[in-house]
Order: C-alpha cells, then sequence, then structure tokens
C-alpha cells in the first residue's frame, strides 16, 4: 500500500461471542487455504489415474496453484487499500469457494488445471487478510492471541494436508479434496461478513500500476514453473529451465526498479527500509524453508527408505501439530509479557535442536525416536510466527498492514518454493555421491573388499546366490546412502537455522502492548 495512504486509528475491536465466533471464521479461511497447497500433493497419483494422464502432467495441479496464488498475495495491499479489508477477504473465501467446487466437478486434466488457476489468483488476500483483520478485531493488549491463532491454523494446515488427502483419495474419490472446502468457504465467508461488515477499513483511489503488475506476473510465473519443472527436466542442461532463469531474474530486477520508482507501485518495497521488517522477514523466510523442506523430506525417506506408508509417514508429523497447538496459547501470553526477540531466539534454537536430533537417526530408528525430534519442531512452531510476525509488523501502522503482511507472506511462499524444489534435488544428488563414495570402499582392489566377501558369504548361507546375496547388499547400500544423504541435510538445517540467531537481535526491541517503533527507522 503507498505511503499516501490516509492513516487512521482503525476500526474498533470486538468483545465478547461475537469475536470468538469472528476469529474462528478468520482462522478456518486461513486454514482452508494453506491446507489446499498441500492436500492435494499426496493426490496427485489418484488424479493422475482418473483422469487419463500421466503423474508428471499430474503435478500441474500442484504447480498450477502455485504460479496463481503467488502473482496474487502481493496485490493485497493494493486491493484492500482500494477495496477494503473486510470486503476484499470476504469476496476471496467466496470466490475461493465456488473455485474450490468448480476444481471438483472438473471433467478432465486442462479444465482442472485452470479451475486451479482460478483458485489460487483469488486466494491471494485470504492468508494477508485473516492475518490483518485478526491483528484489528482483537485489543490491542491481546494482540499476541490473534497472532497465536493465526500462526496455530498456517502451521498446522501443511502437516494435515498429506494427511486428509491420502485418507480422503483411499477411502472417497479425488474430488472431495475440493467439496471439503465448501462448507467451510461459506461458513467464513458468512460470520466474517456478519462480525465485520460494519468495521469497513477507509479506502481511497489510486491508479492501477499495470506495469508493474505486468512484470510481477512474467517473473514470478517464470520463477515458479523454473522452480516446479526443473528436476523433471535436470535442472539447468534444459534450455528451457535456462530461459524460464533469464526472464525470472531480468523481471524480477526491473520489477524492482520500476516498483521503487512508481509513485503508486502495486507492491510497495519501501517496507524493506523498516530495520524490523527487512530482518524479520529475511530470518522468517529463510527459517520457513528449511522447515518446509524439512516437512517435504522427511515423510519422502520415511516412505521409499523406511518402509512407512503415506498415513503412518504423515503421523511421525503429526505430534508436531498438536503440540504446537497446546503451546501457542502459552506462547502468545508471553509474547503480550516478554520481547518478541527472545521468543524468537527461543523457537529458532528449538528448531536447530529437532534438526540435529533428526540427524542422528538411524535405518533401524522406532517409531517413537523419529517423532521426538518433532515434538521438539512442535514447541519451536508454537513461538515460532507469531514472534517474527510480531517483529516484522512492529512499527507499520494500522493501515498499512495488510500491505505489509501481503509483502511478508509473498516473500514466504517464494522461499517455501525455492525449498521445495531445492531439497529434493540436493538429497538425490548427495545420495548418489554417498553411495559411489561406499560402493567404492566395498570394492576393495580385487574387486570386492574384505567386508564385502564376508557379506556375501554369510548371505549365502542363509540359501541365496551369490548374485541374490550382492543384491540384497547393494539395496543396503543404497539404503545407508539415503540416510546418509537425509542426515546431511538435517545438519545443514540446524547450523543455517543457528546462524539466524544473532540477525533476529539486529531488530529493534518489539513489545506487543508496549509503544512501537517509528517505521522510518
Amino acid at each position: 500500500m503507498s505511503s499516501s495512504a490516509p492513516a487512521t486509528a482503525g476500526p474498533a475491536p470486538l468483545t465478547g461471542g461475537i469475536l470468538a465466533v469472528t476469529a474462528l471464521a478468520l482462522a478456518l479461511g486461513t486454514f482452508m487455504q494453506v491446507l489446499d497447497g498441500t492436500i492435494a500433493n499426496v493426490s496427485v497419483p489418484t488424479i493422475a489415474g482418473d483422469l487419463g494422464v500421466s503423474t508428471s502432467q499430474g503435478t500441474w495441479v500442484i504447480t498450477s496453484f502455485a504460479v496463481s496464488n503467488g502473482i496474487s498475495v502481493p496485490l493485497t495491499g493494493w486491493l484492500m487499500g482500494r477495496y477494503g479489508v473486510v470486503k476484499t477477504f470476504t469476496a476471496s473465501v467466496l470466490l475461493f469457494t465456488i473455485a474450490s467446487f468448480l476444481c471438483g466437478v472438473a471433467w478432465n486434466i486442462d479444465s482442472l488445471i485452470f479451475f486451479r488457476i482460478l483458485q489460487g489468483a483469488v486466494s491471494g488476500p485470504m492468508i494477508p487478510g485473516s492475518q490483518a483483520l485478526l491483528m484489528m478485531i482483537f485489543p490491542p493488549n491481546k494482540r499476541g492471541t490473534a497472532l497465536a491463532i493465526w500462526s496455530m491454523t498456517t502451521l498446522v494446515a501443511p502437516i494435515c494436508g498429506p494427511i486428509l488427502g491420502g485418507y480422503i483419495s483411499d477411502n472417497f474419490t479425488w474430488p472431495w479434496i475440493f467439496f471439503i472446502n465448501i462448507p467451510v468457504g461459506a461458513f467464513c465467508a458468512f460470520f466474517c461478513w456478519r462480525g465485520m461488515s460494519d468495521r469497513e477499513t477507509p479506502t481511497f483511489q489510486r491508479p492501477i500500476d499495470r506495469t508493474g503488475f505486468a512484470l510481477l506476473v512474467v517473473w514470478v510465473g517464470a520463477l515458479q514453473v523454473m522452480l516446479d519443472t526443473g528436476k523433471e527436466a535436470d535442472w539447468f542442461n534444459s534450455p528451457a529451465i535456462v530461459v524460464e532463469t533469464l526472464v525470472a531474474v531480468i523481471g524480477f530486477i526491473a520489477w524492482v526498479i520500476w516498483e521503487l520508482n512508481d509513485k503508486n507501485p502495486m507492491v510497495d518495497l519501501s517496507f524493506f527500509k523498516t530495520r524490523n521488517f527487512a530482518f524479520g522477514t529475511l530470518v522468517l523466510c529463510v527459517a520457513y524453508a528449511i522447515f518446509f523442506g524439512a516437512n517435504l523430506l522427511m515423510p519422502l525417506w520415511l516412505q521409499t527408505n523406511m518402509g512407512y506408508i503415506a498415513t503412518w509417514a504423515g503421523l511421525v508429523a503429526a505430534p508436531s501439530g498438536v503440540i504446537a497447538v497446546i503451546l501457542t496459547p502459552f506462547a502468545a501470553r508471553m509474547l503480550n509479557r516478554y520481547d518478541a526477540r527472545i521468543l524468537g531466539t527461543v523457537s529458532l534454537l528449538l528448531f536447530a535442536a529437532s534438526f540435529y536430533m533428526r540427524s542422528l537417526f538411524t535405518t533401524d530408528a522406532s517409531f517413537f525416536v523419529l517423532m521426538l525430534p518433532m515434538l521438539v519442531m512442535g514447541a519451536a512452531m508454537s513461538m515460532f510466527f507469531i514472534a517474527f510476525i510480531s517483529i516484522g509488523l512492529n512499527g507499520v501502522p494500522p493501515e498499512r498492514v495488510p500491505a505489509a503482511s501481503g509483502l511478508s507472506n509473498f516473500a514466504r511462499i517464494v522461499a517455501g518454493s525455492f525449498a521445495a524444489s531445492l531439497v529434493t534435488t540436493m538429497w538425490e544428488r548427495s545420495e548418489s555421491q554417498h553411495q559411489t563414495r561406499l560402493a567404492e570402499i566395498m570394492g576393495g582392489p580385487g574387486g570386492m573388499s574384505d567386508a564385502m566377501t564376508g557379506a556375501v558369504n554369510q548371505a549365502t548361507q542363509f540359501g541365496l546366490t551369490a548374485g541374490q546375496s550382492a543384491g540384497v547388499i547393494m539395496r543396503q547400500v543404497s539404503s545407508q546412502a539415503f540416510l546418509l544423504a537425509t542426515v546431511d541435510l538435517f545438519r545443514i538445517s540446524a547450523i543455517v537455522i543457528l546462524l539466524l540467531v544473532p540477525t533476529v537481535w539486529l531488530c529493534r526491541k518489539t513489545l506487543v502492548q508496549g509503544p512501537v517503533t517509528h517505521a522510518a527507522d
């Protein structure tokens, strides 16, 4: 939102039962949108099979949503400044619900992809809008509670998505992963409008930044397509990936230059001039990317190398969501009393501890051993979002919160996209390197080392032929290579998280109930 927007004190907070119902509706809106970004992941093979296309074509059900959502999120500030936060959010929820219905009745892959593009495009204002409205309807001394509600839904939804999507695909038909949004969306839109229609934020006229929007579509679209298709295309060995990367880089540079110099930018990048927003968003994005990548890597490793089915792989991560829900209200109370930088630091240290514990995994790790680090991560999750959102929005005037929130969430989504694309590539390349080293060790100068010879002889005593014995051993070598690649990435994640801690203390002191810092610092 432009700095020329009128400065107002904002609508009065809600109280009593209407506050509780409206907060629930806003939380469900966030949950629904975040859930929809992950619930289709495990259903892609089912969708592709039912629609008669390959799995690689089916992945465009995911990519199309991510691309259009990534483009629409930065527009939140302009839309809410032009039409008001309440109207924009309610309209976004209604359109998202309609688009979900259309996805469920799609008759072929082309129609489903088109409706997913529509669904992602209209859902842009939902996450930053719910965040801004929760902070608006709660009194200042309960701001931590508002952020806690928002963070719980944002963190728990990605964990519930694969579990729920797998269950629906196995026990019902895939359209129901979209149809379940209809009653939730209707409830959210009705009660949000009922509770806040008379508390609409001020609006103002501003020209549409068509050039900025066009550049945004070009570079975000090219980046998302490059990230989502890079692995299948062998990354930069593919001319298409090289072209998409160049388009994304050049488009991004041109977009930044344009937005910084335009009188009425579509996305107000001046927020990054504020120390808290710049450093808070940096830590939020990097830590979230690592968290997102780990959430992708863990079930992948469990299903491909540890013999877990999708449901049980999801259940390993489920306790982190339960712990986050239990502890977040306590974290919110702490945020109302202590500096947000303290909570942010504690959350990063707990994340680092969780990743380090996972770097000690072995191939015979029990379910409890696998689950224990997730409990620690749940404690970190309870403080992470509320701390860094508080830091980033400290000093932002109320009428500019939707724009700042939209920009912060846009950066977080892009960071998550990078992580999702890079983590599997790094994992597979690391596995190949480890397998090569293990094969060299097993080889020896005469073709087989003493250890390999002993293992083959031991296997033949159980009735296996020499060839079968070698095959079993090499499968074990591959499993060990994937384990080593997995623990390497977890150890790197722990180190990177620890390196972020000093950055937190470059921000100014943040007290939710105390005086805020001026945005111009």
